[in-house]
């Protein structure tokens, strides 16, 4: 059986998991939609040289910053991963790629072309008539879809073009949680706890150099993926640095999108009832390192 360690972001996991590793004598395998890229090191809270020494992790820097990385793509290396490592203890905040690691969830293909030419429709005709092509092809997929989700619409309408099957199709599995493939442990904090770390870690993540690594990242070219991507934190101070926003209000907006971030990923895991939570206090996911242990021995 697997073990894992999960949680929202800014809740201490990762000082936590290599706690955990030594004691379990496990590999950490990561499950974290950002530590995939490279160069990407200071404001993902990559585990450092040190941390990566003392403990092995896996799926760290598998992609440069810019470069399209699909969930799918992700469920492969895991999968790789998870065959070869003895004793591995996931370790992340990305439930979707938590599941795809762990469950036998199925990733319909994309392809590109498809996708832009749907994109080119949604502009020509409107967002609202792409929709009802999907309800009248999809019922049960667009009752899952905001009308104005023209991207989950878009991805719908895709996939149906690609397979021949409806979205809905790809849904078996999504509801089930098999307890005997993994048992996990979840750190759970306060709002208000939270918030303060998430503020206290922005800050930290400033004096150890992020401003820095954003300038590098932007000197090699990757300034509009930057800009335009979910990298919480990286595009706020991509605009600073460029002269578009305020130091202040580059870290305001970097600690609003980091608490609000959290607030996502635990609604993400409450769906699954493998999960043990433990409440921790300021302390973080150390401050319950006992209790986890004793729960993930018990497996």
């Amino acid at each position: 059986m697997l073990l894992a360690l999960v949680g929202p972001t800014a809740s201490g996991k990762s000082e936590a998991a290599i706690a955990l590793a030594g004691f379990f004598d496990t590999e950490i395998v990561s499950v974290d939609s950002m530590l995939v890229y490279r160069g990407m090191d200071i404001g993902t809270a990559k585990p450092d040289a040190s941390q990566r020494a003392r403990v092995p992790h896996h799926l760290l820097d598998l992609a440069e910053p810019s470069e399209r990385f699909t969930v799918a793509r992700f469920q492969t290396a895991a999968r790789e991963v998870l065959a070869h490592v003895e004793r591995p203890l996931l370790v992340g905040g990305s439930g979707l790629y938590f599941r795809a690691a762990v469950d036998d969830l199925v990733f319909p293909p994309e392809d590109a072309a498809v996708r832009a030419q749907l994109e080119a429709e949604a502009t020509a005709a409107g967002a609202e008539r792409l929709y009802a092509r999907l309800a009248a092809m999809d019922p049960v997929a667009a009752t899952k879809i905001e009308p104005a989700n023209v991207r989950r619409t878009i991805r719908a309408l895709e996939v149906a073009v690609l397979t021949g099957e409806r979205f809905s199709a790809f849904a078996a599995g999504w509801d089930t949680y098999d307890p005997t493939r993994v048992r996990v442990a979840g750190v759970r904090l306060d709002r208000a706890i939270l918030a303060a770390r998430a503020q206290g870690r922005v800050q930290a993540m400033l004096s150890g150099g992020w401003l820095d690594e954003v300038h590098g990242l932007l000197e090699r070219g990757f300034g509009e993926w930057l800009t335009a991507s979910q990298a919480i934190g990286y595009s706020e101070f991509a605009a600073h640095l460029e002269g578009r926003l305020g130091l202040d209000e580059a870290v305001e907006r970097t600690v609003t999108r980091t608490r609000e971030l959290a607030r996502r990923q635990i609604a993400w895991f409450r769906r699954d009832p493998r999960i043990r939570w433990f409440d921790a206090g300021e302390g973080g996911a150390m401050d319950v390192l006992g209790d986890v242990r004793a729960y993930l021995e018990e497996a």
